[in-house]
């Protein structure tokens, strides 16, 4: 059932997209007449690497920089691409490699193998599942961009603010998912465009119904500043504010 909704909901999605999809490749090719797609390795189910599709919002080659975490002021990001992010068009053409089974609609999203090559054991289990194309942390940290501005490596600043977080996330779906969160999922994302309070909101309401503890429900709400912290299955438990475990 899940694959059927995977396939179906791309074919769709991609469809309803395609009258704002298309100007947008055209606009990133006229921009310096290369390629509107960036296609890069990212570490799939069972750990094997599979080939994403993105729509390009950045300048050629901006991965050669060695820099995998991007802030919202990077001065790789072309001008279309400002706009290509803050819509998240560059995330539509994901839809292909859900069409094709490497992803899914709904699941962890994938790394890096720089990246994955850092999880923990318990991390390790993100990768038990196809990853997708939105989750909780996609909504929850939606605005990973902003949060890594301003700090002088992005890469450091992710694995202490962001992925301790989005791991607990991925793998609280990994352990709940069903095809009635996947759907419920994909509606918050959407709402997101719109209204990103009103989609927190849903996203703490739908943990809270799958069980989630208080911590981690809290954290989905990011009514606080986020603070450096050790990843799953690190050196410490993970705590949110007040000093109660996300999980």
């Amino acid at each position: 059932m899940k694959r059927l909704f995977d396939v179906s909901a791309s074919v769709v999605v991609l469809l309803l997209a395609s009258p704002i999809l298309v100007p947008a490749m055209v606009l990133v090719w006229l921009q310096d007449r290369h390629s509107p797609f960036y296609v890069a390795n990212r570490v799939g189910l069972d750990g094997k690497e599979f080939r994403m599709v993105k729509l390009r919002s950045m300048v050629v080659n901006a991965d050669k920089s060695g820099v995998d975490s991007t802030k919202a002021s990077d001065g790789r990001i072309t001008p279309v691409g400002h706009f290509i992010r803050r819509f998240k068009l560059d995330e539509l053409t994901q839809l292909l490699n859900v069409f094709l089974g490497d992803m899914s609609m709904v699941g962890p999203r994938p790394n890096v193998k720089r990246e994955t090559d850092l999880y923990t054991p318990e991390e390790a289990r993100l990768l038990s599942v196809a990853p997708g194309v939105t989750d909780y942390a996609s909504i929850v940290f939606a605005d990973e961009g902003d949060i890594l501005d301003g700090q002088s490596d992005p890469d450091i600043a992710y694995n202490q603010l962001i992925r301790p977080g989005k791991s607990l996330l991925g793998l609280f779906y990994v352990d709940k998912r069903s095809l009635g969160v996947d759907i419920l999922l994909c509606l918050l994302t959407a709402l997101a465009i719109v209204s990103r309070p009103r989609a927190l909101k849903g996203v703490q309401q739908l943990l809270e119904a799958q069980g989630a503890g208080k911590g981690l429900v809290e954290l989905a709400g990011r009514s606080y500043p986020l603070v450096p912290s050790v990843p799953p299955g690190g050196n410490k438990i993970v705590t949110s504010r007040d000093g109660n475990p996300f999980v």
